[in-house]
């Protein structure tokens, strides 16, 4: 660790501000093409994990054809805890603390949640008055809402996590995914840790 990283990581133990418990990071798969992305894949995990308790990555694809390929190489990446991947048509629920979900995007997770809740109305299992959040954020890759989402490569919102970080506090860096280090995370940290959370209020 360098000097400026070991000064953020003591700066943040000293912080009176929580970190995170729920760390998102969203990357595209031609982030992934990158020499080396793994490797920094793999190295994000073992940051993240000294301070939260559950980490995603949610990988943004533009090709549905691409992502049995995608999946298999994530499926054997190299991790300090327990990883689940899950693609655009998995439904079951994980509990793995690391996560890596392969989107479509926002708006066709989102879109997928509500075919399937009208299927079930359709079809007598539902009725339109008992359809909630619930049912919802039962049918997303991953429905759990992180603390801290950190998006890589421009400061812009993008068609990603669009329902689970409704209440997230944003991290946009303009670091490309190929040069992202662990003081470009200890600053996220940090940013968290100095912000006040408002949840929409």
């Amino acid at each position: 660790m360098g000097l400026y990283e070991r000064y953020l990581s003591v700066r943040l133990r000293r912080h009176e501000g929580d970190p995170p418990d729920h760390v998102a990071l969203v990357i595209t798969e031609r982030d992934l093409l990158e020499q080396g992305a793994y490797g920094t894949l793999t190295d994000f995990f073992e940051w993240a994990i000294e301070y939260a308790e559950r980490v995603t990555v949610y990988v943004s694809v533009l090709d549905a054809a691409a992502v049995p390929t995608l999946r298999r190489e994530l499926e054997g990446i190299d991790a300090p805890r327990a990883v689940a991947v899950r693609g655009p048509d998995d439904r079951t629920p994980a509990s793995a603390p690391i996560q890596i979900g392969i989107g479509l995007g926002g708006k066709h997770e989102f879109t997928s949640a509500v075919e399937t809740i009208a299927g079930g109305v359709e079809a007598g299992e539902l009725s339109p008055e008992e359809i909630d959040d619930g049912h919802i954020e039962d049918h997303l890759v991953f429905p759990e809402e992180p603390d801290l989402v950190i998006k890589t490569g421009a400061e812009r919102l993008s068609d990603f996590m669009i329902w689970q970080s409704v209440y997230s506090e944003l991290y946009f860096t303009d670091v490309n995914w190929r040069d992202f280090r662990k003081r470009d995370f200890l600053r996220a940290v940090r940013e968290f840790c100095n912000r006040s959370r408002r949840y929409g209020e």
